[in-house]
């Protein structure tokens, strides 16, 4: 896969990314996303080939206007030194995991699960975290939560993991869940173990809906970008809903 950059709307351009495990390419992104006052944000970080920093510079003129990159996932850090070194006049914000691992990058004090960030962006951004999971699990290898971002001009969903969207070449597509909005495999492992994280989890999933259903696109990290061309956010995300509705309803009884 070569990367590449695609304005999916005007001021918001997805980092269509590499990522490898083994021979599988699952893929990764980061966002260019211009604010109101025409300074620049990054959602998340990702090492830029030459060709795309040339696109990058041809955007935003010049890389002091690259206010903050926000680091929204705390599994996601292989490329965050990369990215403070290519613009180091950019705050940089994080999760708590990105501080622990990376403690000599100068983070900010608030902290990307922090309801302060909506004082901070809120102007152009809105951010969910998901209710009934841990941001990060005790099992490392449970990467299902991480802070949503809602770009509100261009009606964009930036995620990593929480919810997937799948668009893969034979034989993958070929497999029921090619082309649909879905929360990620991982659900049943990370909903917390105790009663009421199943409610609160669903609870969060419809209440997102509804603060979010204007939402034009969805960008996923590992996947692709899914666009609600036909049928809008909150009925993708209710039938997302009723699919995982049989994990929710274990759930309670294992700790009820």
């Amino acid at each position: 896969m070569t990367d590449r950059l695609v304005k999916l709307a005007d001021g918001f351009w997805s980092v269509r990314g590499e990522f490898r495990i083994g021979l599988l390419d699952i893929g990764t992104q980061c966002a260019l996303v211009r604010l109101a006052d025409g300074d620049f944000v990054f959602l998340d970080s990702y090492t830029l080939s030459d060709s795309i920093m040339d696109e990058v510079d041809a955007i935003i003129g010049d890389r002091s206007k690259v206010r903050a990159i926000l680091n929204v996932h705390p599994f996601h850090t292989i490329h965050c030194e990369w990215m403070h070194n290519a613009f180091p006049e950019a705050d940089l914000y994080g999760t708590a995991r990105h501080l622990k691992k990376f403690p000599e990058l100068p983070w900010q004090d608030v902290q990307c699960e922090e309801s302060a960030m909506a004082e901070r962006f809120g102007d152009d951004f809105a951010f969910s975290v998901p209710r009934g999971v841990p941001l990060v699990s005790d099992d490392e290898s449970v990467h299902f939560s991480s802070v949503l971002v809602f770009h509100r001009a261009s009606g964009t969903i930036h995620v990593d993991d929480t919810f997937n969207y799948l668009r893969k070449g034979f034989p993958l597509s070929l497999l029921p869940i090619t082309g649909r909005l879905d929360f990620h495999m991982t659900l049943g492992k990370a909903l917390e173990p105790r009663a009421g994280a199943a409610d609160e989890f669903r609870d969060w999933a419809i209440n997102l809906g509804i603060e979010w259903a204007d939402a034009k696109r969805l960008a996923s990290a590992h996947n692709a970008v899914f666009s609600f061309d036909k049928v809008a956010f909150p009925n993708m995300l209710g039938e997302a809903l009723g699919r995982v509705k049989p994990v929710l309803d274990r759930h309670p009884s294992k700790y009820g």
